[in-house]
């Protein structure tokens, strides 16, 4: 077999445990290694940084911080969900590395019980002033609806964009440029890239919106991608990954965090969040035959956290819990106003991909524009 050849048979990852199955983006060596382990393992010492260097790099980017915001409340803006990487991070900012924090939260009234236990738990304790924010219920809902009539696998986009685009405004309101991000190496270095869609494409969500939707959505905020470059150049908002300049560990971040403020677990990666939950283990599965674990384990795998065979274990485990779904499918349909035979109309309809419908044309050059503005500004190193 040549190396770079698309598979036409199932074949699964030697090395981690990425799959062909519902992904036509995945491509294996003649060793049996595929492109999602082989560039995350590339990515190291590049973007994630679990020694000597990290800490260098993180004490810099802490006293830059401190330096900058001296003269303000805040040092930084942190979002915060209940989960484990955004509640981490705030718990090292505000504990370990003593940064005065603005931690911000976006309520789209999905969140769990466990979660929102988490949230107030941390910041109680670590004494960091939360602010919360609730998108237009209605229109966010409605929006939801849509995505789903649509049938179209980043279900997700809705809820994703809106939180950055509070977060965003939030940020040039306060006058704060900084927004520390929990996204990391360790458990998201490969992510699955069939079967998903930018988040930021505003026009794929207005046309899915325009099509499918009853409402408008003019009390939404939304970002493009072309708002965020402008305002990450013009504004100087920028996204450091302080996770990345630290060994992180699941299992000892749990742990540090239970002994702090009690913090509970929910059971896998995103599930923090009823919306998402169902999301990723319910419409990614059934509608389009994608278990997300193999995502987040196969991160596992390339940080060291995991053997492949433990993954493999994992992955016979039942995804969700029969009961407990349909309860929460139930919760969310009368959310979004959709009957069960509405509902399942849709799972047995064919899946949709998002270029069914218009997208965004500044998506398809803008790796090209930053880089050749990177260019002109010199910063091409």
């Amino acid at each position: 077999m040549k190396e770079g050849i698309k598979m036409t048979n199932y074949q699964r990852c030697s090395r981690c445990i990425m799959d062909n199955k519902s992904d036509n983006t995945i491509t294996f060596d003649n060793t049996g290694h595929c492109n999602y382990c082989t560039e995350a393992l590339s990515q190291i010492g590049k973007v994630y940084f679990p020694n000597e260097e990290g800490d260098k790099r993180l004490q810099e980017l802490i006293a830059r911080l401190r330096k900058e915001n001296k003269n303000k409340q805040y040092d930084c803006i942190m979002g915060i969900s209940g989960g484990l990487d955004s509640s981490y991070l705030a718990y090292l900012g505000a504990v370990r590395w003593g940064l005065r924090i603005l931690a911000l939260h976006v309520d789209d009234g999905y969140d769990t019980e466990i979660s929102k236990r988490n949230i107030r738990r941390l910041c109680e304790t670590a004494k960091i002033r939360l602010v919360t924010i609730k998108p237009d219920a209605k229109q966010f809902n409605e929006l939801t609806r849509a995505y789903i009539l649509a049938g179209v696998p980043n279900l997700a986009a809705p809820q994703d964009n809106v939180l950055f685009a509070c977060v965003y405004k939030f940020m040039k309101e306060q006058g704060i440029r900084t927004f520390l991000s929990g996204g990391n190496f360790a458990l998201e270095c490969i992510l699955q890239r069939g079967n998903t869609h930018d988040a930021n494409d505003v026009r794929n969500i207005r046309d899915i919106n325009s099509r499918f939707g009853r409402e408008k959505i003019d009390k939404l905020q939304l970002l493009s991608n072309l708002q965020r470059d402008i305002d990450s150049r013009l504004l100087r908002i920028e996204s450091p990954r302080p996770l990345n300049y630290i060994d992180y560990n699941r299992e000892r971040a749990l742990k540090e965090l239970n002994e702090f403020c009690g913090f509970e677990y929910y059971g896998s990666k995103h599930l923090e969040n009823t919306l998402t939950k169902f999301i990723q283990v319910y419409w990614f599965y059934h509608k389009f035959n994608v278990d997300k674990r193999t995502s987040h384990l196969s991160s596992m795998i390339v940080s060291g956290q995991m053997s492949r065979e433990e993954a493999l274990k994992v992955l016979q485990e039942p995804l969700y819990d029969e009961k407990e779904m349909e309860e929460e499918i139930n919760y969310i349909l009368k959310c979004v106003g959709l009957s069960r035979n509405e509902f399942e109309s849709i799972m047995k309809a064919s899946p949709k991909q998002h270029t069914d419908y218009k997208t965004s044309s500044y998506i398809k050059v803008r790796k090209t524009l930053i880089r050749i503005t990177r260019i002109l500004l010199g910063m091409n190193k």
